[in-house]
C-alpha cells in the first residue's frame, strides 16, 4: 500500500473537528454545572471575606490592653459579649474589654486582634490573657482572599469540584457554560457480548463499548452506551435512528473495514439522510475510519475500527479533540499535552504511517524524560493499554526509532514527578 491512497492524519483529523461546533451556551443550576466549561468570565461581585472575621475560637481585644501578658504575669479582662459565627449585632469594643468570639465571627469594630481560646484560662465572665497577640493576629481582613471587581474565573475553564467551592462562595447560585455533548456509543459485531456472559467459542466481550464510555465521559461528554448490536443492517439502521434523539453526538466501533460483515459501513453507505466519508488513514493502528453526519439533525458522528487499541487510539487522536471542541475548550490545541522523551528501546514503524505506540514514559538519572513500549504492535493486545502513560507518535516517513533518538509523546496522564518541564 502506498501512502498516495491513504488520507493523512491531519486531514482527517480536520474533517473530524470540521463536523462540530461549541454547543450554545446555557445558564445551569450550580448543582449541576460540574464537568462544564465557562462559557462566561466569572468577576467577584463584592469582597471576599465581606468583613474581618476571627480565623480562631478565642477572644477579641485592643493589643495595648493585653501587651505583656505571660504564664507568670497573665492580664485580666472582663468579658463584655460573645459573638457567635453569623453574629449580626454591632458591638463595639471598648478600652480594657475583651469579647468571647468563635470562628468566622465578625471582628467587633475596636478590636485589634484574637487571643486563642488556648492561650487564655478560657473565662466567660473574665478572662485571664496568658500571651499577647501581634496587631492584627488571626483576624481575616475583608477582601483578603479577593476584592470586589476582580476576575476569579476565566471562560473556558472546565469546572471541576474546587471551582464549584468558588463560585458557591462568590453567592452563584447559577452559571453559564457550556453543556457536556450527549455521546452515543454503539458497539457492533455478532461475536461480541456482554462482559459477565460466559463466552462461547468464537466470542469476544464488549470491550469497546466500556472503553469509549469512559473515555467520552473523561473528557467531559454525557456518554450513553448502547447494548451490542449484531452484525444485521436493519438492526443497526433502527438502533441509529432511535439513538439520535438523545445524540449530540454517536460513536460506533467495528464494522469500517473492507469485509462481506462491515454492517456499519453498509448502512452509513448507502442512500438515505446519512452524509459518512469513510476513510483508510495513514495511522497505525487504526486504518480503517469514517465521519460524517446522521439524519436530518446532522448528528455527526465517527465510526471506529472494531480493535480495542485502534479504537482507543482512534478515539485520542480523532474524537477527543472534536469533543472538547464542542465543550468550547480553550486553546488553539485541543488535544492532551505532548512532551518530548528520548528512546530508551528501539522499534519498527511502518514508513507509511504515523504511528501511535502504546509506552511509558520515565524521568531518567540525566533529567530527561525517557520512554519506552510496553507491548507489541497488534492492535488486539489490549492489555497493554492499562500499563501505558503515553502514546508515542512517530511520524510517517520513519521506518524506525533507534535507542537515543528523541519522540514526541501524548501524555496520557500526569508526567513523572521528579520532572516538571518539557511539556507544550
Amino acid at each position: 500500500m502506498t501512502a498516495d491512497t491513504l488520507t493523512t492524519v491531519a486531514q482527517h483529523q480536520r474533517a473530524c473537528l470540521d463536523l462540530v461546533r461549541p454547543l450554545p451556551p446555557l445558564d445551569l443550576a450550580l448543582r449541576d454545572a460540574l464537568g462544564c466549561v465557562l462559557a462566561e468570565d466569572v468577576v467577584s461581585p463584592r469582597a471576599l471575606p465581606a468583613f474581618d472575621n476571627s480565623g480562631m475560637d478565642g477572644y477579641a481585644v485592643r493589643v495595648r490592653d493585653v501587651e505583656g501578658a505571660s504564664e507568670q504575669a497573665p492580664v485580666g479582662l472582663p468579658v463584655l459579649a460573645d459573638i457567635a459565627a453569623g453574629h449580626a449585632e454591632t458591638l463595639r469594643l471598648t478600652a480594657g474589654t475583651a469579647a468571647r468570639i468563635m470562628t468566622g465571627a465578625p471582628v467587633p469594630p475596636g478590636a485589634e486582634a484574637v487571643v486563642p481560646v488556648e492561650w487564655t484560662d478560657r473565662g466567660v465572665s473574665h478572662v485571664q490573657v496568658r500571651r499577647a497577640p501581634a496587631p492584627g493576629q488571626h483576624v481575616r481582613r475583608a477582601g483578603e482572599d479577593v476584592a470586589a471587581g476582580v476576575l476569579v474565573l476565566e471562560a473556558g475553564t472546565r469546572l471541576e469540584p474546587r471551582h464549584v467551592g468558588v463560585l458557591a462562595a462568590l453567592g452563584r447560585a447559577r452559571v453559564r457554560v457550556r453543556p457536556r455533548p450527549r455521546v452515543v456509543v454503539v458497539s457492533t459485531g455478532s461475536e461480541v457480548v456482554e462482559p459477565g456472559t460466559v463466552l462461547a467459542h468464537g466470542q469476544l466481550h464488549d470491550a469497546n463499548g466500556y472503553l469509549l464510555t469512559a473515555a467520552a465521559e473523561d473528557v467531559g461528554a454525557l456518554a450513553y452506551r448502547v447494548g451490542v448490536v449484531a452484525d444485521d443492517a436493519r438492526e443497526l439502521a433502527a438502533v441509529l435512528d432511535d439513538q439520535l434523539v438523545r445524540a449530540d453526538v454517536v460513536i460506533t466501533s467495528g464494522g469500517v473495514s473492507e469485509g462481506a460483515y462491515d454492517t456499519v459501513k453498509e448502512v452509513l453507505s448507502g442512500p438515505g439522510q446519512h452524509a459518512v466519508r469513510f476513510e483508510r488513514v495513514a495511522v497505525q493502528p487504526g486504518m480503517p475510519q469514517g465521519c460524517g453526519t446522521l439524519g436530518e439533525q446532522r448528528v455527526p458522528v465517527f465510526t471506529l475500527p472494531g480493535n480495542p487499541v485502534s479504537a482507543f487510539v482512534s478515539f485520542e487522536v480523532f474524537v477527543r479533540p472534536a469533543l472538547r471542541r464542542m465543550l468550547g475548550a480553550a486553546g488553539p490545541d485541543p488535544q492532551r499535552p505532548r512532551v518530548r522523551c528520548v528512546a530508551a528501546a528501539g522499534w519498527s514503524s511502518p514508513p507509511a504511517k504515523e504511528q501511535y505506540v502504546r509506552a511509558a514514559c520515565t524521568a531518567g538519572a540525566d533529567g530527561r524524560l525517557h520512554v519506552a513500549p510496553v507491548s507489541g504492535h497488534g492492535s488486539h493486545l489490549v492489555t497493554a493499554l492499562a500499563r501505558a502513560t503515553c502514546l508515542a507518535v512517530v511520524p510517517a516517513g520513519v521506518s524506525a526509532v533507534e535507542p537515543g533518538d528523541e519522540v514526541e509523546c501524548v501524555l496520557l496522564g500526569p508526567l513523572p514527578q521528579s520532572t516538571a518541564g518539557g511539556a507544550r
